[in-house]
């Protein structure tokens, strides 16, 4: 009898080593956010701080995650995402790209304020030279809240990368169990728990009972058919964005040619229209040597080039993704014509 039961615990344990090494590694690379955030009291959703809570405490929340991937955490920054910048992004996405060469990384999760998830998501979707899953995810709510969002997000995305249907699809965003592509998700509510959306184009997948199901690809460029290489880049290229509204002022120009800006992204009206006092300041930002690209201020469609209008078009960018490209774009040429085919392209 006790020859018995050893063999069925032996024959136990070795099933479950067997399938713990079937698991995927996943790397996660915490940023900070919301998702990391701390309030005095658990119905606090305002006024918390975000990017308290380090990477180990975000998985040690979530023990479901091992049944899912083998997991370690590493913290590139902890801050709120308003406060990204070029430098950190520039580093997160060489720390990726520096992981996902390795045989034994089979992909990467970022978690990452939602302020701004939607241009560091987007930059690492044309900088990223892999076609293993990276997958973004956060929270609306702060850790400590009631009904916290984050653990279900953060073991989404775990799930997401794990899964071989993940890859080829360029970097993804992962709340609420849906599935989105960072060149079109975009931050569309202050506050909704249900708060990404890509106005146009969809989701592109779901996650259902812990099973993830794609229904939709992208057909733009991205990871490893992207141009863009960040390897030897120290600083990118400054972009402002100018932001388009009656009686908007051409001194607005005047301050960015001062400041020595390589490019300019005009948040215009409608199609990106431009008043006669912006034309101006566009047309003398152009004769500065600034490369200007009109976005839409609308959150969607698509800005069609406009021989009437100045300036390149970011066709279905939104201003702060067209940013992104352009910065990217300027890293490598000032011809405008090259430019305007990445608009396209990507």
């Amino acid at each position: 009898m006790k020859l018995k039961i050893f063999l069925i615990a032996t024959l136990l344990f070795v099933s479950n080593s067997s399938f713990a090494d079937k698991l995927p590694n996943i790397v996660i690379l915490a940023t900070g956010g919301t998702i990391a955030g701390s309030a005095a009291n658990d119905a606090q959703t305002v006024g918390y701080k975000a990017g308290a809570i380090g990477v180990e405490k975000l998985i040690n929340a979530v023990p479901e995650i091992n049944k899912v991937a083998h997991v370690t955490g590493e913290q590139i920054a902890n801050i709120g995402s308003e406060n990204m910048t070029s430098d950190v992004i520039l580093k997160l996405s060489n720390r990726v790209n520096d992981l996902l060469s390795k045989s034994d990384v089979d992909g990467v999760v970022i978690t990452h304020g939602t302020d701004t998830l939607d241009e560091t998501s987007y930059f690492l979707n044309l900088t990223v030279k892999s076609n293993k899953p990276v997958v973004f995810t956060a929270a609306m709510r702060p850790a400590t809240a009631i009904s916290a969002d984050g653990p279900m997000n953060l073991l989404s995305a775990v799930t997401v990368a794990s899964d071989k249907k993940s890859k080829n699809r360029g970097v993804l965003v992962v709340l609420n169990n849906k599935i989105g592509a960072a060149r079109f998700i975009t931050k569309t509510n202050t506050s909704s728990i249900d708060a990404f959306k890509a106005p146009e184009e969809g989701y592109i997948g779901s996650i259902i009972d812990g099973n993830v199901e794609y229904f939709s690809s992208v057909e733009k460029k991205h990871t490893s058919k992207s141009i863009f290489n960040i390897g030897g880049i120290e600083k990118m290229p400054s972009v402002d964005i100018i932001y388009g509204y009656q009686d908007d002022p051409e001194y607005m120009f005047d301050a960015a040619i001062k400041n020595n800006v390589k490019g300019i992204v005009f948040a215009g009206a409608g199609a990106g229209s431009v008043s006669v006092r912006s034309e101006a300041g566009i047309k003398k930002a152009q004769n500065a040597g600034i490369i200007v690209v009109r976005a839409s201020r609308t959150g969607s469609g698509i800005v069609p080039k406009d021989d009437t209008q100045p300036g390149l078009v970011s066709n279905s960018l939104n201003p702060a993704k067209a940013r992104i490209l352009l910065m990217l774009a300027l890293s490598i040429t000032n011809n405008d014509k090259e430019i305007q085919k990445f608009f396209y392209e990507y």
